[in-house]
């Protein structure tokens, strides 16, 4: 029986294999019971679980059991140096359960998870980042956690905005980014799309959106989190695909980001109406860079002349080449639409 048979042996009669167990029973170094384990993960014939000296091997029957695994994977990251598509590999090939999903919910992981921990190794200032990945109960969820300025103030700061809220809505359009020359803005917008649930909270401030739901909401938390957290969560099955949801905000046959979706909600005044030139001027600032902008008006109930004449009538002549596509309106809201003089 050759040493690595050997292996396999132990690793049958043991549920969590390692590195100690073969140096006790084969009576080898620990270095070349390493050497051991690490041609046979090579080989697929073990499963690594875990880093450096917490981690253990599974064959890989018992690793197809999402039981055989924590419910999570974490890592504190010191951010000095770090590279995004490097954690999420590590993360990656030490956390089976990854491997199980579907090619589509892996690759929205990939590119969701990465795209987050850029934002907070470039844009936080913070020390040190944590980072979770789980998979439970048909579920897949990641954390980023920061403890650095805050994206809603980073945002307000570089905007000029006056509140959270505003920088918010700012981040729901799309393309806002604190960094113009090198980064695009398209992170934040794209990764809450492609989740069931995306959370952002940052000192005391939270946005969450439920795309299953449609719902999206703002409230103010009574405990200050410093710096800000990332919340992703997805059904481990689910059918969505990036290139579907990349299409869907793109006009033309290229995957270009130019077309956005405001729901018109979320920019009511404190009595719920929608009327001022000014409120329509907050919601179309920064919308001049797409080409394509849809304007949901559900639960709104109705608007103000002054409101339809500066979005259909003075935006829509300035940008001519824009294409404006009111959603779910109600009588209200289309009589006042319909008697703006284009």
């Amino acid at each position: 029986m050759s040493r690595e048979d050997e292996v396999l042996r132990i690793a049958h009669s043991k549920k969590e294999l390692r590195t100690r167990d073969i140096m006790q029973e084969l009576g080898v170094s620990r270095q070349y019971a390493v050497i051991l384990v690490n041609g046979l993960v090579t080989d697929e014939k073990l499963i690594k679980v875990g880093a450096t000296n917490r981690a253990y091997y599974l064959l890989p029957e018992v690793a197809q059991n999402p039981e055989a695994f924590p419910q999570k994977i974490s890592r504190r990251l010191k951010n000095d140096g770090l590279q995004e598509h490097e954690i999420y590999a590590d993360i990656r090939n030490q956390y089976p359960p990854i491997r199980g999903l579907p090619e589509n919910v892996r690759s929205i992981l990939n590119y969701a998870f990465s795209e987050m921990l850029n934002n907070a190794i470039e844009h936080s200032r913070s020390k040190y980042v944590e980072v979770e990945v789980g998979v439970r109960n048909h579920k897949l969820h990641f954390v980023v956690n920061d403890f650095g300025i805050g994206v809603f103030r980073n945002v307000m700061r570089e905007k000029g905005l006056r509140t959270e809220v505003e920088a918010m809505q700012d981040l729901l359009k799309g393309k806002t980014t604190t960094m113009p020359k090198s980064h695009s803005g398209q992170g934040i917008f794209f990764t809450s799309k492609a989740a069931d649930t995306f959370i952002l909270e940052s000192y005391g401030y939270e946005l969450t959106i439920h795309n299953k739901m449609h719902e999206v909401a703002y409230r103010e938390l009574p405990a200050l989190k410093r710096g800000t957290r990332v919340t992703f969560i997805i059904d481990a099955a689910s059918p969505r695909h990036l290139s579907a949801l990349f299409r869907k905000f793109s006009v033309g046959t290229e995957f270009a980001f130019n077309k956005t979706e405001i729901k018109v909600k979320l920019y009511a005044s404190g009595d719920g109406v929608h009327v001022s030139r000014s409120q329509a001027r907050r919601i179309l600032e920064g919308l001049d860079k797409f080409e394509s902008i849809i304007l949901d008006f559900d639960q709104v109930p109705t608007i103000g002349q002054a409101f339809a004449d500066e979005v259909f009538r003075v935006f829509q002549q300035a940008h001519p080449k824009i294409e404006l596509h009111p959603i779910n309106m109600n009588d209200a809201v289309r009589f006042m639409v319909e008697r703006v003089e284009k």
